[in-house]
């Protein structure tokens, strides 16, 4: 796992993509700071870029840092939640504008899965995930799942957690507007 970091950590460094295991299913990931990078996950996805990614954070602080007026019910909502929970949020800083939804928004997750977490820790900012398909494509709910052009087209895959077989599931999403409307979306 220590190495699979290492490796990653160069290579978000560098502005590259990466392929790895989250809380949820296997996401490409980059930097969300870097648009360039962003730009990258849009063209190998064949996803249009007005579709908003989520971005995850690996603390409580880094979640505080990239909302804006973070609405206190937030952390109700995380403490209560069962499975991974991506809250929608109106109002963000520090994420490049092209990972954010015209409105302004964007989806948040605060990981607590160990190699997420340890990763975004050490990278000290929030990445980008979303999920390892082309847009036209379901959801790979394991590696052995993952097309070999999504494979090809990240600059490295993380070999921890490759040979699992458990099929994961995506997120339950929520919208989360800053007056305490909550709206389900998954």
């Amino acid at each position: 796992m220590k190495e699979d970091i290492n490796h990653c950590l160069k290579v978000l460094r560098q502005g590259g993509l990466i392929l790895y295991p989250t809380d949820t299913v296997w996401g490409i990931g980059c930097d969300a700071n870097n648009s360039k990078a962003i730009e990258l996950i849009y063209q190998l996805k064949e996803r249009v870029s007005s579709k908003a990614l989520i971005t995850l954070v690996g603390s409580e602080i880094m979640l505080e840092r990239t909302v804006v007026d973070m609405p206190e019910i937030a952390w109700n909502l995380i403490d209560a939640a069962n499975k991974p929970l991506t809250i929608i949020y109106d109002k963000v800083k520090n994420i490049s504008q092209n990972a954010i939804a015209d409105d302004g928004s964007c989806g948040i997750r605060l990981v607590q899965d160990p190699f997420c977490k340890e990763l975004i820790q050490r990278f000290g900012k929030p990445i980008i995930s979303t999920s390892a398909n082309k847009s036209s494509q379901s959801t790979p709910k394991n590696f052995s799942e993952i097309s070999n052009s999504i494979l090809q087209g990240v600059d490295f895959v993380v070999n921890f957690r490759q040979n699992e077989n458990q099929k994961h599931q995506s997120s339950n999403i929520i919208k989360l507007q800053n007056n305490g409307v909550i709206k389900i979306i998954r």
